[in-house]
């Protein structure tokens, strides 16, 4: 423990506990069931859309393996010590994002709650997420390791929206008690671009 500051670990402690929030929201799903918890309010989609449901569970369970895949990219020892692992982990990012999590992001921002300002943010996001991902895998491909770095934080920024957008949920009700509706439009947009924010500034902090 002496080369780990008290910040990594509030940082590890705060990024499990909400880690652990997503799993618990995942099982909720399993078994398989359209009438539980998020999907009570999507009956429409899921009575008449048959794609609606296999995008919908493709989004949420590839979400867990993206979420750990991608913190351990960030862990520099693992990088030093374990390139190998580091590398199967990015590929296990990478195929999650690009084939699974972000194309059914998109189709569920499609559909998502809220309107149009809603749908217009997580579209962007999905779109978002897709391309920096792929751009960082491109990048690597050329060894251009510090681009393929400044990408790869923007793409995790965004992964971690699955949470940030959750834990805004939890502040904005217990604090305003605001609609439903306006609750998932502030979210839509709270729940991404802050966490882009903080990528910019973790940038140029730590490679630029």
């Amino acid at each position: 423990m002496k080369n780990i500051s008290y910040k990594q670990v509030a940082w590890l402690l705060f990024f499990a506990y909400f880690f652990m929030l997503m799993v618990q929201i995942t099982l909720r799903y399993i078994p398989l069931s359209s009438e539980v918890s998020f999907l009570q309010i999507k009956q429409t989609e899921v009575s008449g859309i048959k794609a609606y449901l296999p995008i919908f569970y493709i989004h949420v369970y590839s979400a867990i393996f993206v979420l750990l895949a991608g913190f351990t990219q960030f862990n520099s020892k693992i990088l030093a010590r374990y390139p190998k692992i580091h590398q199967w982990l990015g590929y296990l990012y990478v195929s999650f994002v690009l084939l699974l999590a972000s194309p059914s992001g998109v189709v569920m921002g499609w559909f998502a709650n809220g309107g149009l300002i809603a749908k217009t943010s997580f579209i962007i996001l999905g779109v978002l997420w897709f391309w920096f991902t792929l751009k960082a895998t491109l990048l690597i491909l050329k060894r251009k390791v510090i681009a393929h770095k400044k990408l790869m934080y923007r793409s995790f920024a965004l992964a971690t929206s699955a949470i940030t957008l959750r834990l805004w949920k939890v502040i904005l009700v217990y604090l305003f008690h605001p609609a439903p509706m306006d609750v998932y439009q502030i979210i839509a947009w709270l729940g991404w671009i802050p966490n882009l924010l903080i990528a910019e500034w973790l940038i140029k902090k730590k490679i630029v």
